[in-house]
C-alpha cells in the first residue's frame, strides 16, 4: 500500500466500479483528499448521496476535454487513470469516439499530469490490447504507447507513469457473471458467445491491489500485468447454475464483433524484459531509439524458450473452484439470499 497520508488522489472515471472499490479499500487511510472526476453527473449524485464523505469531492468534466482536466489537476499527488470506454461491440460500431477517450483523452491525462508535476500516475489497461483485434483493444494499446512516450523525457525525479494491465474483472459492470445470473433468475437460457472460449478470472479486490502495487512501485513506464487464473466461458454457467441450483440450458449465440477465443495478458516479446514479482510482472518500457541498425543482427535465445501468458495456458480453473472464486463474490453473495 502506497503512503496515502495527507495525499489528495485523482480518479478519473471515479463513478465506475474501480472507484468505488478503490474507496473502499482506503477508507480508512489518512489521505486528504480523493477526486472524482466524470462526465455523468447522475452516477455522481447517486455516489455523493450513498458515500456521504466530505473528503470526497467531484468534478464534471471529459478526458477529451483538456480545460476540464486541467482544472481538476490542480493540489493533486496521485492520479488512477480509470476513464475509458470499454465495451468492445460500442467501440467496434464507433471507433472514433474510442479514439477519441482512449487514445486522445489519456494523452491529456498524462501530458496534464506531467505539467502539474503531479507524484505519479497509473493508466489502467486490459489484456485486449495484447494483439488487439478489436478497436477498444487497439485504442487501448495505444493508451500504453501513448503513456511510455510521455516518459521518454522524463526523469525519476519528474512525474512517474505506469500501467497496468489484467484481464476480466468479476462482476464489475458490463461483465458476464450479472448477466448469467439475470438470466438465470428469469428462467431463460444461458446465452454464451463460444463455450470454449477462455477468460482470465479476476476479484476487483485484486485489481485494486494492483494498482496501490504500480503505485509503490513503478519506474517510468513500466507496465504491471497481474497473473491469473481462468476458465471456459462454458464452466463459468455451469458454475452459475450449480450455485443457483438451475436447470436453464446453455445456448451458444455466436461471437460477438471483435471477441477472442482467449486473451493474452503478456506477449513472448514483453517476457522476454519482464521482472517476476510473483503475483505481478512488471515489463519494463521498450527505451530503443530510432537507431535501428543496431538490432537487425542480434537475436535473443531466451525468447524462443517462452510463450505468450493467456488465459488458455495459465492455470485453468474447473467448475468447482470457479464456484469458489464466486462465493467470495458479494455481489454473488447477495443474489443467493
Amino acid at each position: 500500500m502506497p503512503n496515502l497520508k495527507n495525499k489528495t488522489i485523482l480518479i478519473t472515471g471515479g463513478t465506475g466500479s474501480f472507484g468505488h472499490e478503490l474507496l473502499d479499500t482506503i477508507v480508512n487511510k489518512e489521505y486528504k483528499e480523493v477526486r472524482i472526476f466524470s462526465r455523468d453527473e447522475l452516477k455522481q449524485e447517486h455516489m455523493r448521496i450513498q458515500l456521504n464523505n466530505p473528503k470526497v469531492k467531484f468534478y464534471i468534466g471529459d478526458v477529451r476535454d483538456r480545460d476540464s482536466v486541467d482544472q481538476a489537476m490542480k493540489g493533486v499527488d496521485m492520479v488512477f487513470h480509470a476513464a475509458a470506454l470499454k465495451q468492445v461491440p460500442s467501440c467496434e460500431f464507433f471507433p472514433m469516439q474510442a479514439v477519441m477517450t482512449n487514445i486522445l483523452g489519456s494523452h491529456n491525462v498524462v501530458e496534464s499530469a506531467i505539467q502539474h508535476k503531479i507524484e505519479s500516475v497509473v493508466c489502467l489497461g486490459t489484456d485486449k490490447a495484447v494483439y488487439p483485434v478489436n478497436a477498444m483493444g487497439m485504442t487501448k494499446a495505444l493508451m500504453e504507447k501513448v503513456s511510455q512516450a510521455a516518459c521518454r523525457g522524463l526523469t525519476d525525479k519528474d512525474t512517474r507513469v505506469s500501467c497496468v494491465r489484467y484481464g476480466n474483472v468479476m462482476c464489475s459492470r458490463g461483465s458476464v457473471i450479472p448477466l448469467f445470473i439475470k438470466q438465470i433468475k428469469e428462467k431463460k437460457p444461458i446465452t454464451v458467445t463460444e463455450a470454449g472460449m477462455t477468460r482470465f478470472l479476476l476479484p476487483l479486490p485484486e485489481a485494486i491491489k494492483l494498482v496501490l502495487f504500480a503505485f509503490s512501485n513503478a519506474r517510468q513506464g513500466d507496465i504491471f500485468i497481474k497473473k491469473a487464473p481462468a476458465c471456459t466461458v462454458g464452466d463459468l454457467a455451469q458454475a452459475l447454475k450449480e450455485l443457483f441450483k438451475s436447470d436453464v440450458p446453455v445456448r451458444s449465440i455466436g461471437i460477438r464483433h471483435g471477441e477472442k477465443i482467449y486473451e493474452t495478458l503478456a506477449t513472448i516479446e514483453e517476457l522476454r524484459r519482464a521482472e517476476d514479482m510473483g503475483d505481478y510482472f512488471r515489463v519494463s518500457m521498450d527505451d530503443r531509439d530510432l537507431n535501428y541498425n543496431k538490432y537487425f543482427t542480434e537475436g535473443d535465445k531466451k525468447e524462443a524458450r517462452l510463450s505468450d501468458y493467456t488465459s488458455h495456458n495459465t492455470e485453468r480453473l474447473g467448475v468447482e473452484q470457479v464456484k469458489e472464486m464466486l462465493l467470495k463474490l458479494p455481489e454473488v453473495a447477495a443474489e443467493l439470499k
